[in-house]
């Protein structure tokens, strides 16, 4: 006779340690002079950056996770719109985050208000 067992299954998911109000991915910067989409002029020496969906003059707090480097930035525009990156942040914001020269770089950023 057969015996019935029962069968386990255990799930691995890849749960990132960030907060609720926390999104970690990879970070871009750019160097607009036009418009952007809040009506503003983009200016590439200020901190603000680029995000698909956050209210536009919400503070986000951004740490670049391959140095430690933390800066706090301003959405003013929409982006980014390549797959994967999660925030565009202007020249000197990628500046003081210490990844001007790689392009790109995994962040973490926090909604401040």
């Amino acid at each position: 006779m057969m015996s019935a067992g029962l069968l386990f299954v255990t799930v691995l998911a890849d749960v990132s340690h960030a907060k609720a109000s926390e999104q970690c991915g990879k970070a871009s910067w750019y160097a607009l002079t036009s418009k952007t989409a809040s009506g503003e002029y983009a200016n590439p020496a200020k901190m603000t950056a680029a995000h698909r969906s956050l209210k536009f003059g919400t503070k986000v707090r951004v740490k670049n996770m391959r140095n430690g480097k933390a800066v706090t930035l301003r959405i003013n525009d929409r982006g980014p719109f390549i797959k994967g990156r999660i925030i565009d942040v202007t020249k000197a914001a990628a500046g003081k985050l210490g990844f001007i020269n790689a392009g790109t770089t995994k962040v973490c950023l926090q909604i401040i208000k």
